[in-house]
């Protein structure tokens, strides 16, 4: 009876890993099926399982201009983060990663910073700061703050393609007689496309999904999507908001499924064409190898 007992006990040990991860996905998706399916619900207000289906609040929506308004407002605000966001991380990556100076460990810190403080401290600062320069309640108030609360993690992600960047590329550009801007746009940018776009993504999602500076840097002119979620969930507990629940849900699987596949094709498509660089140029292969002593694939 004892080592049948110990095997189950093993069998039943070994299956934990796979029940944990099961039960943690189940919690984390579940939440976004109720969503989608209350985003159906022929209900007056918030009722789950929902007493019938309807495509009501769908029309609702797509017709309301206060619903309307504040999308074109989340979507004005995320471009133009993810724009500014790139525009001033992408040069402090390269030079982050490229160059050893002093103060490098603090500039690191002071840039992850918005990541430690809680937003509500950070929302309120912003009020102060951007009161007296007349940018609260406006877009461009919003966007310098979303693009302060982007920064971190946009940061992080083009350091790391960054890391596993071939820089021989820049040497031989520069070489060839390129200058900084040249080389960035013919061969810095192209190779980096897919850390470009997925830092961008991540910049965008971040503004689009912010809320609580949203709610003190927006006023009453400027009001995003998740702010007038907030306020109007407040208000009646509109069902409409159900309904931008999904749309979000649908909208970010997509963009995160799209950026995927493309970043998956653009590494196969580098792989082949380094592979057939490789197999023309057997020496220039050899002395990029030599160049990198530390590199021994």
């Amino acid at each position: 009876m004892e080592p049948r007992f110990s095997e189950r006990l093993e069998k039943t040990m070994g299956r934990l890993p796979l029940v944990a991860a099961v039960l943690a996905c189940l919690f984390l998706i579940v939440p976004l099926i109720i969503v989608m399916i209350m985003s159906f619900s022929s209900a007056t207000s918030f009722k789950f399982p929902p007493p019938g289906y309807s495509l009501h609040y769908y029309r609702v929506y797509f017709s309301s201009f206060k619903w309307t308004s504040a999308t074109f407002v989340s979507l004005y605000v995320a471009l133009a983060t993810a724009v500014l966001t790139l525009a001033l991380v992408l040069p402090a990556g390269f030079g982050y990663m490229n160059y050893r100076f002093r103060g490098r460990a603090l500039l690191n810190l002071v840039i992850m910073l918005p990541l430690m403080v809680p937003h509500v401290v950070s929302a309120l600062g912003y009020y102060g700061y951007f009161g007296p320069l007349g940018l609260v309640g406006t877009p461009l108030g919003m966007v310098l703050a979303h693009t302060a609360l982007a920064i971190p993690v946009t940061f992080l992600v083009v350091c790391a393609g960054i890391k596993g960047f071939d820089r021989n590329l820049i040497r031989a550009a520069m070489i060839s007689g390129a200058g900084p801007l040249r080389t960035f746009f013919y061969v810095s940018a192209p190779v980096l496309r897919p850390t470009i776009l997925v830092a961008a993504l991540f910049a965008f999602l971040a503004s689009f999904n912010e809320a609580v500076v949203s709610i003190f840097i927006g006023g009453r002119d400027a009001s995003t999507l998740p702010k007038t979620m907030f306020e109007s969930i407040q208000i009646d507990s509109d069902p409409v908001i159900a309904v931008v629940s999904a749309l979000l849900t649908m909208a970010v699987a997509v963009s995160v499924v799209v950026s995927t596949v493309f970043s998956e094709r653009r590494k196969r498509k580098l792989r082949r064409q380094q592979v057939q660089a490789e197999a023309q140029q057997p020496a220039a292969f050899v002395f990029r190898r030599l160049a990198q002593p530390g590199d021994t694939a």
